[in-house]
């Protein structure tokens, strides 16, 4: 930070002229320190404002790996959440400002802010759950078939970008923030909030479908699947994270515009393959209960949902996919069962999708052709 974008920034903050600012870095020069390492990297920021003189601390998160601070929107949510915290704790420094500093080097105040949002361009386009939906009652058509195989094309080739590729970005030469990404994101699929664990806890406590002993089985096979994948380096790739049929919108034919990619840019394949591929299971498992056949995946959905999952394989050549994809299916299993996201559902329906989660944590990986038996019976 130069110094003379520090001194307009202090006077906003502090309402009054601020001059004979001196920055110098605070703390780190102690050789005999038994703590060598921390999260934060302050600067000692003297001046003097309205003639009187000030001593301040501005302080910034290491966007260093492994520790959750990867993205610059972790570093942001760290300097907000501190904002408040330090002022509503007894005897604490106390925070006066929380801010940004844009790409000209200009620092601006959000210290005022109680609320924050994003601006998005308005797409044109019908959700692709609008096609499923369709398909609960009719026939499928070659435009069905079509996109399936453009969705499964699309992942094949934004997959294609490796960490370890040239084209990649800064993470590219690191080995270390490459690693700490892949566990970061194997670890949120288990222990985020809206991820496996967070997921199971926001079910209606006591649930007779899911009782305690249940997921505390689910989760312990979670764990043993972390430990299983979180070494697999060489697989991380640029994803969607959330690739389901509420986040993608077609206009004709194949052309497709996507939404809501939220959480985070590198991860697991078979997040964004999962994600998509079970929907094809849960709008069969729904057609199923239409036509009198609980817990039976009717088609035309399982021959989508292989489409799908074979011209992935074919385009992307990932033939490790079966032995990695087990828990991602779990967790997206326990959302569509979910009775506060999907309250409709009928009682087979969610109980195949319960029995599928369950299935799929405790396994090594997915038979493909033994998936409908799985949720309970081939149509």
């Amino acid at each position: 930070m130069r110094t003379s974008d520090i001194t307009p920034y202090l006077a906003r903050v502090l309402g009054t002229p601020v001059t004979d600012v001196e920055v110098r870095p605070l703390g780190g020069g102690a050789g005999d320190d038994v703590k060598r390492f921390g999260y934060g990297v302050p600067l000692a920021v003297r001046c003097r404002a309205g003639g009187v003189p000030r001593e301040l601390v501005i302080s910034r998160t290491r966007p260093v790996a492994g520790f959750g601070h990867d993205y610059p929107a972790d570093r942001a949510w760290q300097a907000v959440f501190s904002h408040a915290a330090f002022n509503s704790f007894p005897r604490h420094a106390r925070s006066l400002d929380v801010g940004c500093a844009l790409a000209s080097g200009t620092l601006e105040s959000l210290g005022g802010a109680t609320e924050f949002f994003q601006v998005v361009e308005k797409i044109d386009g019908t959700l692709y759950k609008l096609d499923l939906e369709r398909l609960l009652e009719g026939d499928v058509t070659d435009r069905d078939v079509v996109r399936a195989v453009a969705l499964a094309r699309f992942l094949a080739d934004a997959h294609a970008v490796k960490g370890h590729d040239a084209a990649a970005g800064p993470i590219a030469g690191d080995e270390a923030a490459r690693g700490a990404l892949y566990a970061r994101r194997i670890r949120e699929l288990v222990g985020h909030g809206e991820c496996l664990m967070g997921i199971l806890d926001s079910y209606p406590h006591p649930y007779a479908p899911l009782p305690p002993a249940a997921c505390e089985a689910i989760e312990r096979a979670a764990v043993r699947w972390r430990w299983r994948l979180r070494g697999r380096v060489d697989r991380l790739s640029r994803v969607h994270g959330d690739f389901h049929p509420w986040n993608i919108l077609f206009r004709d034919g194949a052309d497709f515009t996507l939404l809501d990619r939220s959480r985070g840019e590198w991860g697991e394949p078979a997040d964004d393959v999962a994600a998509l591929a079970i929907n094809y299971l849960f709008f069969g498992l729904l057609r199923g209960a239409r036509e009198g056949r609980a817990a039976v995946v009717a088609e035309p959905f399982h021959a989508l949902f292989r489409t799908f999952l074979d011209t992935y394989e074919a385009a992307s050549g990932d033939h490790d996919l079966p032995g990695v994809m087990p828990p991602f299916l779990a967790f997206r299993a326990f959302v569509l069962a979910h009775p506060r996201w999907y309250p409709g559902l009928d009682t087979a329906t969610r109980a195949a999708l319960i029995r599928f989660g369950r299935a799929m944590v405790e396994s090594t990986r997915v038979n493909l052709d033994e998936v409908s038996a799985t949720l309970g019976a081939a149509a």
